[in-house]
């Protein structure tokens, strides 16, 4: 990997515009100084308008996508790479669409036959009985969540009826579109996946514990706010149950180089699947550098293999 990339100056994009962007820069630091530490030249570029004239000017070969959320993980930055020419790290334009829209790629994967949890889609064309009704039909307690946002922003664990209809309007007026979804109890997990072609796998199964009541944007880059223990304390069967299925949803989405599936193993050892994360967070309280350790690797070999992903598309 050094090798193809000693000669290639690397611009890590990072920050953007989206809800996500104080994480981004987190992840970008991190990125460019584990790439420096390697004899890398890399620059780090908040996105402008005129991203791809921004990336000539800064003289870089190829873009590091440190990006969460909105453009930087909805296709659109890929899309601008593409028509330039510029080679990047990680998913590309459809796999980066397809999971950054929460309720599409459950339809995919539901379509697939992967278990995923009841849910129910509404936007601010639905009618209040449409929401009244998507609540009854999924039960207590549920979840809202926006459609099309990372790092759990806007998520709810809603325990009564009267709760779940005043947060699921707070959040189709904020957002417009959202998720309604039915709550699944037992052992919070994730998976990565790393590699391009015969190299992609699935890096061992982590285990998320908060210490409140679930994993939301404060328990996700607090440190200490989370135990993050890998591998996960669940049985081998179930552990590899849960990589089996990331995989699959990474093929099945098309995505290249990185991926994260969000998961509950239940308490009758059933694995749901919540969602697929294209660009997951790349910061020292971030789930996929936890696993990639866990499986042999440091942080800068993390960085290298996303990296080098851009070269193997």
């Amino acid at each position: 990997m050094l090798k193809e990339l000693k000669d290639k100056r690397v611009a890590v994009l990072a920050g953007g515009q989206s809800g996500e962007r104080e994480v981004s820069f987190r992840s970008g630091q991190g990125v460019m100084e584990a790439l420096q530490a390697a004899g890398i030249d890399a620059v780090m570029l908040d996105p402008e308008p005129d991203l791809a004239g921004q990336i000539a000017r800064a003289g870089a070969d190829v873009a590091f996508n440190a990006l969460h959320g909105g453009a930087g993980e909805n296709g659109t930055v890929q899309g601008v790479l593409e028509m330039a020419g510029i080679p990047y790290s990680g998913c590309g334009v459809l796999a980066s669409a397809l999971t950054m829209d929460k309720p599409l790629s459950l339809a995919v994967l539901t379509q697939s036959g992967f278990p995923v949890p009841e849910h129910v889609v509404v936007s601010a064309r639905s009618s209040a009985a449409d929401l009244e009704a998507g609540v009854a039909r999924i039960g207590l307690p549920l979840v809202t969540k926006p459609a099309c946002e990372g790092s759990s922003l806007g998520v709810e664990i809603c325990h009564d009826e009267e709760r779940a209809l005043a947060a699921a309007r707070e959040l189709i007026h904020r957002y417009g579109r959202i998720l309604v979804e039915e709550f699944i109890g037992g052992t919070e997990i994730t998976v990565g996946v790393l590699g391009w072609h015969e190299r992609t796998r699935a890096l061992p199964v982590l285990e998320i514990v908060p210490h409140k009541e679930f994993y939301d944007y404060e328990a996700k880059y607090t440190r200490g706010a989370t135990d993050l223990i890998c591998p996960a304390r669940i049985s081998e069967q179930a552990a590899a149950e849960a990589r089996r299925l990331a995989l699959e949803a990474h093929l099945l989405t098309g995505c290249h180089g990185i991926s994260r599936c969000d998961m509950h193993l239940d308490e009758q050892g059933q694995v749901w699947i919540h969602e697929i994360n294209s660009m997951p967070g790349l910061t020292e309280t971030s789930d996929v550098p936890h696993e990639a350790i866990a499986d042999g690797m440091t942080y800068q070999d993390l960085a290298l293999e996303i990296l080098a992903s851009a070269f193997h598309r």
